[in-house]
C-alpha cells in the first residue's frame, strides 16, 4: 500500500457563544441581523471546516513562518505548513495532508434542550460624535455544545522510498496538536475580541482506515495528538515516547532527601 490514511477524532467544547455567519442576505426589520451557519436538513448549527482549517493555519503561520508574510498563504508559508494544508504554487505539496469535515453536533453530550442550541445577543455600537446608537442582534451557539471534528491525515511514500517516513508523520501529529492548542488560546469564528468563540478540544482518538504503520501504533499516535509526554502503557513496547530514567532517578532521590 503506498498511501497510509488516518482518521483523527476529537471534541469541539463550545466555552463562550461562538458565531460563524451563515447567509444574512435579507433581514426583516426587527429580526436578528446575523445568523450562524446551520445544517439546511434539521437547523442545527454547524462548525465549517473551512473554518477550523482555516484559523488553524493562520495560527499555525505565525508560530512556524520565518520569513515576513507575503499577499497569499501560498506565497508565505513555509514547507511544513504547505506539506499539510497544501500549497497550489508547489507542486510537491499541491495535495494537502490534512482533510477538514464539517463538524455537526454531539447531541448526546451537548445541551439537553435542542430547542435551546443558539441564542441571540444584543450589541450596540454608539457614534461618538452624535450619540447615535446602532443596535444589532447577532445568533451566538450556546456555550456547553459539543460538535464532533474529523479529520483525515493522509500521505503517500514516494517512488523511490520503500516505508513511510515515520519522523516526519510525528512531526506532522505533533504540528496539528500545536495547531489545536493555539486555537484553544484564541476564537474561533467571529467577534473573538469580544469573548465570543473560546473552544476546547479533547479526546483525541485516531485509527487507521487505509493502510498501516505498524511501528506506529494507534496509542502512539493518540499521545502525540493529546500532547502527552509520556506512555504508561508498558504493553506498548514501540511508542516513541521514552521516559527520562536518570532525570527521574534525580528527582526521587531529591524528594527522599527533603522528606
Amino acid at each position: 500500500m503506498n498511501c497510509l490514511k488516518i482518521k483523527i477524532n476529537t471534541k469541539l467544547d463550545v466555552k463562550t457563544g461562538m458565531h460563524i455567519g451563515g447567509n444574512s442576505s435579507f433581514s426583516a426589520i426587527g429580526a436578528t441581523d446575523s445568523l450562524v451557519v446551520k445544517n439546511p436538513l434539521d437547523g442545527k448549527p454547524i462548525i465549517p471546516g473551512s473554518s477550523i482549517k482555516g484559523k488553524m493555519r493562520s495560527l499555525l503561520a505565525r508560530a512556524y513562518n520565518v520569513d515576513p508574510p507575503k499577499r497569499t498563504p501560498d506565497e508565505s508559508d513555509c514547507s511544513e505548513i504547505s506539506r499539510l494544508f497544501g500549497n497550489a504554487k508547489c507542486p510537491e505539496f499541491r495535495n494537502a495532508r490534512l482533510l477538514f469535515s464539517d463538524s455537526f453536533l454531539d447531541l448526546d453530550s451537548s445541551v439537553s434542550d435542542i430547542n435551546k442550541l443558539t441564542e441571540i445577543k444584543s450589541e450596540n455600537t454608539i457614534d461618538r460624535l452624535t450619540a447615535e446608537a446602532n443596535p444589532r442582534k447577532i445568533e451566538r451557539v450556546v456555550k456547553g455544545s459539543k460538535f464532533k471534528v474529523n479529520i483525515i491525515y493522509q500521505i503517500c511514500k514516494k517512488p523511490q522510498d520503500k516505508e513511510f517516513d515515520k519522523e516526519q508523520i510525528k512531526n506532522d501529529l505533533k504540528i496539528l496538536h500545536d495547531g489545536f492548542k493555539l486555537l484553544e488560546y484564541d476564537y474561533l469564528g467571529g467577534s473573538g475580541s469580544r469573548g465570543y468563540g473560546r473552544v476546547e478540544f479533547g479526546d483525541f482518538k485516531s485509527e487507521y482506515v487505509v493502510g498501516n504503520c505498524e511501528e506506529l501504533t494507534n496509542t502512539c499516535l493518540d499521545n502525540i495528538l493529546n500532547g502527552n509526554k509520556l506512555d504508561n502503557n508498558k504493553n506498548d513496547k514501540k511508542d516513541f515516547y521514552e521516559v527520562d530514567v536518570e532525570s527521574n532517578k534525580s528527582d526521587l532521590e531529591n524528594k527522599d532527601e527533603n522528606a
